[in-house]
């Protein structure tokens, strides 16, 4: 009886010591790392401006953008951009500019208002004038010395002018008449007439006018503008003047 008990205790024990022992490898499993949440991405930033914001038609005008986190951008009427630029333009009438910016976070948009003003009516003048009435507004008689058909300087200034108008109308064909006062012959006064009509030809042919254009006759003293016998009439008499050919 006491052998069997001497036996049962060194079991016993050993069934202790294996029972701690299998407590001791029974560990916790490891936990398992919880990974970041994921970041989004930004929505796009955009900004547009035109620069001047009101013109008149034809002017220019510059318009400048910049995007932020954006990866495709396009402007209504222009079509895809740069990111970030500056492009010139000319509206024709008053236009907003819409941009539209694309990118990973989602979109943005932004205008930019241009105004063309139109310019006011021009009231254009009535000419109610006929054509030999607006030739002698603007094609002026020359004047002579007594007894000379020399070109005065008064008459050079003149003739400029009408040769101006003349140039800027080459439909105009023109007669230039030699006039002279009561004095002397009528033979004398003819010559003296075509002298006179023929240095104011050379004057316009001078300034450009084609010689063919022009044609010239002396009325001598038969076709007086005043018939007074003073100098100031005498004066008016000797002229070269000028009209239309018809």
């Amino acid at each position: 009886m006491t052998r069997n008990k001497l036996v049962f205790v060194p079991v016993a024990l050993f069934a202790v010591l294996f029972g701690v022992a299998g407590c001791k490898k029974k560990s916790s499993a490891p936990t398992e790392a919880t990974a970041p949440p994921a970041t989004a991405s930004p929505a796009p930033t955009v900004q547009l401006t035109a620069t001047p914001s009101t013109i008149a038609a034809g002017d220019q005008v510059t318009l400048s953008w910049k995007t932020v986190d954006a990866t495709d951008v396009s402007i209504d009427g222009i079509g895809k951009v740069p990111t970030t630029g500056v492009k010139t333009v000319i509206p024709s009438e008053s236009t907003t500019y819409h941009l539209v910016a694309q990118g990973p976070g989602g979109s943005a948009e932004a205008t930019a208002r241009v105004v063309v003003t139109t310019p006011p009516a021009v009231a254009v003048p009535t000419n109610t004038m006929t054509a030999e009435e607006e030739f002698k507004a603007n094609v002026q008689d020359v004047f002579f010395d007594y007894d000379a058909y020399d070109i005065r300087s008064d008459a050079q200034a003149t003739l400029s002018h009408d040769a101006s108008y003349l140039a800027a109308h080459p439909n105009i064909k023109i007669v230039i008449g030699g006039y002279c006062d009561e004095r002397g012959s009528d033979e004398y006064n003819l010559a003296l007439g075509q002298n006179r009509a023929d240095a104011a030809k050379k004057a316009l042919v001078e300034a450009g006018i084609a010689a063919t254009r022009i044609r010239v006759i002396s009325y001598g003293k038969e076709k007086p503008f005043c018939t007074e016998s003073t100098e100031a009439c005498w004066q008016q008499n000797r002229r070269a003047g000028f009209s239309i050919d018809q």
